[in-house]
């Protein structure tokens, strides 16, 4: 075994994770990857997906399971692979050269120095293995594997992980990024001893190979590809399971069911599923705590980075995606990575890509797919005043809470009247939606202490807006808007259709919600533009 070629590395990482109590068993991919190779002469197969969605798991799957350093029957006999008629024939009978592309050299400042790691341990993996064949280390290390498979025929698959890291390293210049495409095109294109190569990144290809460096390689996204789409993120069913396992095995649990769905869930696939983020239901179970787990490696994960060449641009739909809207946009997977992210549709696809929004084909729209990456967008909207009025309402949201928490109309009023005095499309109230995505910029605050949820079912009806406080004791309030009505007449409808049951456990539990409930109406009159509020104990 070396450090890269027959690496013990997948199979003692895949091992490890097998054994943890919220392990998911995705190794019907392996079923998929053979049949794609064998049945359909896909050699290439380049699958990318937001961070934290499981790539590296499934790499070191396929590394385990086929590497022949270790007897993986240990693993996967008690797996979905192991009913195949595929298991048997190939556990653990395939060479695999296996990268990392994130690993770097001691003290690296150079491409070459961040390359030659790779050419080097790879090299010297070959001679150890061969050699009676590797004679000469000054050869191409394609060369090198051409000839072990002249005199010996053995081919060998490559597992690539993190293929895209070199274009997030600050010492590889655009210069570089060009050799490293040129590097891969000669390790990998139409070579005889390449059994099959399955790469994993974040971004796409398509972006960086302009021309036939990479063209060999099928890629499979989430946003645009059903292939593959389930064995990237947890479903509905895998959740369940995993929420039964977490309920069984904690003294106290803090978590619900439906806590785990508004928080994590609601990455759309090109399949029609919708798939939670598998690293945060994880680290969620395991604390026995609901937060965001997303953490920021570098301005790849930071939404201004994204958004800071056209603020102009898409500060509204900022307003009409924190209230749960969808904005229409044109997914466009070559633009994804540009180092110029100046359009719409470059800001969002960038966005989708890196996991920040997710694009659901059926309608061609982009969301902000839960609650986790919500926190990330209302900390954006409190924190950076280049976004003109946004930032400004947005901290206006403070004041407007506790206004309503005390029951203090003409300071809500007033800050509604702000918000529409603001010099913005979105504030004509055209639709009860835009007077809705204002008055969710206006109570942003209000995330910090409650879970806001819009257009939720209640009572006999659905309620435009339910705030479930965080703390027990703490007042519980729903809100209801109207335009050309009154606000009275909004609180009329929060009674008549009993939306009140929704902070009512079932019958013989304790109950969850223990403070006050109040009614809240909002009314925008167009002929006399003036907002009018209520608020009234229940």
């Amino acid at each position: 075994m070396g450090m890269f070629l027959n690496s013990i590395i997948p199979y003692e990482r895949y091992k490890n994770i097998s054994k943890t109590r919220f392990f998911v068993d995705k190794t019907p991919l392996i079923d998929e990857i053979i049949s794609a190779v064998t049945m359909d002469g896909q050699q290439y197969l380049c699958i990318t997906r937001p961070r934290r969605f499981g790539k590296s798991v499934m790499a070191n799957m396929i590394g385990a399971f086929f590497g022949k350093v270790f007897d993986g029957k240990d693993i996967f006999n008690t797996l979905k692979i192991s009913e195949s008629e595929n298991y048997k024939k190939h556990i653990n009978q395939h060479n695999i050269i296996y990268i990392d592309f994130s690993e770097i050299p001691e003290k690296c400042s150079s491409y070459d120095e961040y390359i030659s790691r790779f050419l080097d341990g790879l090299k010297k993996d070959l001679h150890d293995a061969y050699p009676q064949i590797v004679t000469d280390s000054h050869k191409a290390v394609w060369d090198i594997l051409t000839e072990i498979f002249q005199k010996t025929m053995h081919r060998f698959i490559f597992i690539i992980d993190e293929w895209d890291a070199p274009f997030h390293m600050p010492f590889i210049s655009n210069e570089d990024h060009q050799k490293f495409l040129i590097f891969l095109k000669a390790l990998f294109k139409d070579k005889v001893y390449v059994e099959f190569v399955y790469m994993t990144g974040v971004l796409p290809i398509a972006k960086y190979s302009s021309g036939s460096e990479l063209n060999m390689f099928l890629e499979y996204d989430m946003a645009m590809s059903e292939r593959f789409s389930e064995y990237f993120g947890f479903s509905d069913l895998e959740v369940d399971t995993l929420y039964k396992i977490y309920d069984k095995s904690v003294k106290k649990a803090k978590i619900t069911r439906e806590d785990l769905r508004i928080w994590y869930n609601g990455y759309h696939t090109a399949a029609g599923e919708r798939l939670y983020n598998p690293r945060s239901i994880v680290s969620s179970l395991a604390d026995n705590q609901l937060k965001s787990y997303w953490t920021s490696s570098g301005p790849y994960d930071e939404i201004f980075y994204y958004i800071r060449n056209n603020i102009e641009a898409i500060r509204d739909d900022l307003v009409l995606m924190i209230s749960g809207e969808g904005v229409k946009a044109e997914i466009q997977n070559y633009a994804a990575a540009s180092m110029q992210l100046n359009t719409k549709n470059e800001i969002y696809s960038a966005m989708v890509v890196y996991g920040l929004l997710t694009y659901d084909d059926e309608t061609g729209e982009v969301f902000i797919p839960n609650q986790e990456i919500m926190n990330q967008f209302k900390k954006l909207l409190m924190s950076k005043d280049s976004l003109g009025y946004v930032y400004r309402l947005a901290n206006e949201s403070e004041k407007m809470l506790k206004a309503t928490l005390r029951g203090d109309t003409k300071t809500m009023a007033e800050i509604l009247k702000f918000a529409h005095d603001t010099e913005s499309p979105i504030f004509s109230y055209n639709s009860e939606i835009e007077l809705s995505a204002v008055v969710n910029l206006v109570y942003l605050a209000a995330r910090n202490e409650y879970r806001v949820e819009r257009e939720d079912k209640a009572g006999k009806g659905f309620v435009d807006f339910i705030f479930y406080p965080e703390r027990r004791n703490a007042d519980a309030f729903l809100l209801e808007l109207k335009i050309d009505s009154t606000p009275e007449e909004a609180i009329e409808q929060i009674k008549q259709k009993d939306y009140t049951l929704c902070f009512k456990g079932k019958l013989g539990e304790k109950e969850k919600y223990t403070g006050n409930i109040l009614a809240v109406g909002i009314s925008y009159n167009r002929k006399t533009k003036e907002h009018s509020c209520k608020v009234e104990l229940l």
